[in-house]
């Protein structure tokens, strides 16, 4: 092997001939059933990335935010949205440049070579396959919980629409809690569910979560095949049908039924802000940050899940009208728009009813009930919003990925059938169909705590690399004299600007915390001496790495004046991965590490600009 290959990099003139040529091995064939269909204008990506933005973050998660940071949770959206401003900027900086489906992928391409692109591409992978399925795994959660909230007791639904908790719980949820729950705990359970009573009735009656009873229901009452019981989210897997149905028909459909869905939802947010605004107390606001920074912090994992949707536009690129001027454009107002309501919303979440109160599954509901607002009304309207919203969100990613898939399978990294497009509905038809496949299934059975802070880390990482992506690109273009898209990431010179807010970051931090640096190298947990060594010392391993890194950029832009926006994305965003811990990195570079096996064994060796390359002797590159 020449690994030398393994940088082999495709120069943006190569990517935009190949786009207009049809991407087949000598640029001289339409792909199959011809191109995308250009349907998207500005109003459309800003609707699309509103979509994505706004799901269950801010009808769940932003409880929990809430409840560790406080009110003081304004500054972590503040701070996140700065972040992935940083981001997105570099992002429009590429999409204008290479408006190419690919996203990421294809800006690793054409910045830092092959091995770099399909090491992204294979995190996008996780990336939106891990997203779809929490965002599956919540949307069955509100839909269960709306229908159950629909009590027509002249058509006999006293209690509400029921679906068996064994269609809507996964699997490993329900197996825990019954292994780890007690025996009286599920005689009692047993007990009252034989004398007639619901699953909502005992959870109000006994002191056992929901969660809970609904998990032993579903371990007691499931049918079995074998002695082993089937156990599934049918809900998720219903929605993951019908969204994939919607993206395989078409991008027109697709975007009709998102605009429509983010007009309601956006409606029944304001609803929210304006109504609520009313019930606030200012006395709820105090302490603004109860907790300190570290509570704010704890809420980055949720609070980012929110926003890493707008990376998505990214990919329809193909599909736009004109993305050179649109897709920049759509980042931008879908970002601050997004960012401007989550502030808000958090404002009046903790100002009408005590932080303290909002660590449940439906803060916004929970705020208009009887120990807020209540205003029944609203937690139907929010109910319905939400199932709505979660929908949308679940439309933009599966929009997302088939089109990275066909990506990499242009430059030949995949299998040619993943670049296959529908003769009538001109779309990745097989792409799209494996994609609901690999969304589908697993929705029916994993758990959502498990799949959300993974998405959240790939997504951090292909941040990283765009940002990065900008600064290398910057000087390549200089140097080998290419073309520049029309939107460029606004240069500022980060020579001493960025030595100065280290030293600014240092100080602050020991002005706040005296023992900063001690803590940075104590080997022993302070809340729990029993933790101590390497169990301890192996949760800092992100931070050291982190910390490297710092150190590194700050040479970098002492000797090369890098442009300050990429330099500050790639910073902010690699120090939120450090908040995601070490079992997450684990699971991340175990992902990667297949990822890498894969490619040496096939897209090593299929690589299109490999053949090129190879055919030429390396003038291939030179065009």
């Amino acid at each position: 092997m020449d690994y030398t290959k393994l940088f082999r990099r495709k120069s943006i003139a190569l990517i935009q001939r190949d786009a207009a040529l049809g991407y087949s091995d000598h640029g001289d064939a339409a792909p199959e059933g011809g191109g995308l269909r250009r349907a998207l204008g500005v109003v459309d990506l800003t609707a699309l990335g509103i979509a994505a933005i706004i799901g269950a973050s801010i009808f769940s998660m932003i409880g929990t935010a809430s409840y560790n940071g406080g009110p003081a949770v304004v500054f972590l959206f503040m701070f996140t949205a700065v972040a992935c401003a940083f981001s997105a900027l570099c992002y429009a900086q590429f999409a204008s440049a290479i408006p190419i489906a690919g996203s990421a992928y294809t800006y690793a391409y054409a910045s830092f070579g092959e091995l770099i692109a399909w090491i992204i591409g294979w995190d996008l992978l996780i990336e939106y396959a891990i997203g779809n399925i929490a965002v599956a795994i919540s949307w069955s959660d509100y839909f269960t919980s709306l229908l159950e909230g629909i009590k027509l007791p002249a058509l006999g639904l006293k209690d509400g629409i029921i679906i068996p908790s064994y269609l809507t719980m996964d699997f490993l949820t329900a197996s825990r809690a019954f292994s780890g729950m007690e025996a009286a705990a599920a005689e009692q359970i047993s007990s009252l569910l034989a004398q007639g009573n619901t699953l909502e009735t005992i959870s109000r009656v006994t002191e056992i979560k929901r969660t809970t009873v609904d998990a032993y229901a579903a371990w007691a009452n499931a049918p079995r095949v074998g002695g082993f019981p089937i156990i599934c989210d049918l809900p998720a897997l219903v929605i993951v049908v019908l969204i994939t149905a919607l993206v395989f028909i078409g991008i027109r459909e697709s975007k009709r039924v998102s605009n429509v869905m983010v007009a309601l939802k956006l409606a029944t947010i304001l609803l929210v802000i304006i109504l609520g605004a009313f019930y606030v107390r200012l006395e709820n606001w105090s302490p603004f940050a109860p907790n300190g920074v570290s509570g704010v912090l704890k809420g980055v994992a949720a609070v980012f899940f929110a926003y890493i949707g707008f990376d998505a536009l990214s990919t329809t690129a193909e599909e736009c009208k004109n993305p050179q001027r649109d897709l920049p454009r759509a980042m931008m107002f879908s970002l601050v728009l997004c960012t401007f309501l989550y502030i808000l919303i958090a404002l009046v979440l903790t100002g009408m009813v005590s932080y303290e109160q909002l660590q449940v599954g439906d803060p916004l509901a929970y705020v208009f009930g009887a120990e807020g607002a209540n205003i029944p009304w609203v937690a139907g309207v929010i109910a319905v919003s939400a199932v709505i919203a979660l929908a949308t969100v679940l439309l933009v990613f599966q929009l997302g990925q088939p089109r990275i898939w066909m990506a990499m399978s242009r430059d030949g990294l995949l299998p040619p059938i993943f670049s296959s497009i529908h003769p009538r509905f001109r779309t990745p038809w097989f792409s799209t169909l494996v994609t609901g496949f690999f969304v589908a299934v697993p929705a029916l059975f994993m758990n959502l705590t498990e799949v959300t802070d993974l998405a959240v880390i790939g997504t951090l990482f292909a941040f990283v690399l765009v940002c990065g992506g900008v600064l290398v690109l910057d000087r390549k273009s200089e140097q080998e004299g290419q073309a520049k898209g029309r939107f460029r990431v606004p240069y500022i010179n980060s020579r001493y600007v960025v030595p100065a807010l280290i030293v600014v970051v240092i100080g602050s931090l020991l002005y706040f915390n005296p023992n900063a640096l001690s803590d940075l190298f104590r080997t022993v947990d302070p809340a729990d001496s029993t933790i101590a060594g390497w169990d301890y010392v192996k949760h800092k391993i992100p931070l050291y790495g982190y910390i490297v890194l710092v150190a590194v950029m700050a040479y970098n832009c002492v000797r090369y004046r890098l442009s300050l926006i990429p330099v500050l994305g790639l910073l902010s965003c690699a120090y939120l991965m450090t908040e995601l811990g070490i079992t997450n990195w684990t699971r991340f570079l175990i992902w990667l590490g297949v990822g890498l096996i894969v490619y040496l064994l096939y897209g090593y060796r299929h690589s299109k600009l490999g053949k090129r390359v190879d055919e030429t002797n390396g003038e291939e590159l030179k065009h």
